[in-house]
């Protein structure tokens, strides 16, 4: 599976953005999907994650409560909405995706998109 993320930019502390993952391919529905973000210096960390059907999220403790991880399996896509930015949510942001098993791992997920950057000013 192709996997292109979209919807980053420049926001202010305390606004939201919409993320956006679309996925090529016929079988998108087989796949758990996954957010990672990555800062200059820092290793890639886990964000979210949600279950194929959609019905199971789980979320790091830095941004619960503030982001929601969402799929449209209709339309080949995932979405993280985020609420209550702040400065250090700002990062690259990367979709992923694996078969089956359910992981906040990054190096268990197979498929990666390009990342999106997400700016957040004070």
């Amino acid at each position: 599976v192709q996997l292109q993320a979209s919807g980053g930019g420049l926001v202010q502390a305390g606004g939201s953005l919409r993320l956006s993952c679309a996925a090529s391919g016929r079988t998108f529905s087989s796949y758990v999907m996954g957010w990672f973000r990555q800062a200059p210096g820092k290793e890639r960390e886990f964000v979210a994650r949600l279950s194929r059907s959609g019905d199971s999220t789980y979320y790091a403790d830095s941004v619960k409560g503030r982001f929601t991880i969402s799929r449209d399996n209709a339309k080949n896509t995932v979405y993280l909405q985020m609420n209550s930015l702040k400065p250090e949510d700002a990062a690259v942001y990367y979709c992923a995706a694996r078969r089956v098993f359910t992981t906040s791992r990054p190096y268990e997920y197979e498929y990666w998109g390009q990342g999106t950057q997400v700016t957040v000013s004070s």
